[in-house]
């Protein structure tokens, strides 16, 4: 796994131990950062972080601080070892929650929110809707969501899906 652009292009990050997680390969990366098109400056939350890679690709490519959000052990400690590399403590924090805790009392606004729980555990509108319900996004903020290609967005989140695209068993979408 590593960052494909910006100042920390080619950087090599450790993966999460184990088959619990699912790193995103390298296209629906590109894919994901070709539809965010600009970071630069953008206050980052990435729920379900995992290894904390699309934060790492946000922050390299000129987000100014990306949050990170998951429950496990050994995530927090991949994205831990990914941060020393990477030189970024400054620029990142990791929170040990389960997403749906941290929106529930989270009191910032965020640009970006980059959402990618586990496929097929019926997470994906039940996480929107806790977003939308405590506000956290700012004024032209974006959710973007990689997702079970199984798992559709809800009609009741239509009107605010700008983009969505299937690859295999992934669906990359986007709500603004």
């Amino acid at each position: 796994m590593r960052i494909i652009a910006g100042k920390y292009k080619k950087s090599n990050l450790f993966s999460v131990p184990g088959n619990t997680s699912r790193p995103t390969t390298d296209y629906i990366k590109e894919l994901i950062f070709s539809v965010i098109q600009d970071c630069h400056d953008d206050i980052v939350l990435d729920l379900f972080s995992g290894s904390g890679g699309l934060s790492f690709e946000a922050l390299s490519r000129g987000a100014k601080f990306a949050t990170m959000v998951d429950f496990s052990d050994k995530s927090i400690k991949t994205m831990k070892k990914n941060i020393e590399k990477l030189k970024c403590t400054e620029n990142c924090r990791i929170y040990k929650k389960r997403a749906s805790a941290y929106i529930k009392k989270c009191d910032e606004k965020y640009d970006i929110i980059l959402l990618d729980p586990p496929y097929n555990k019926n997470m994906v509108n039940e996480t929107i809707s806790l977003i939308f319900e405590y506000q956290l996004l700012k004024p032209n903020g974006k959710i973007i969501i990689e997702h079970s290609s199984h798992e559709k967005i809800s009609q009741e989140w239509q009107e605010k899906l700008c983009f969505s695209k299937k690859n295999g068993e992934t669906t990359i979408s986007m709500l603004a």
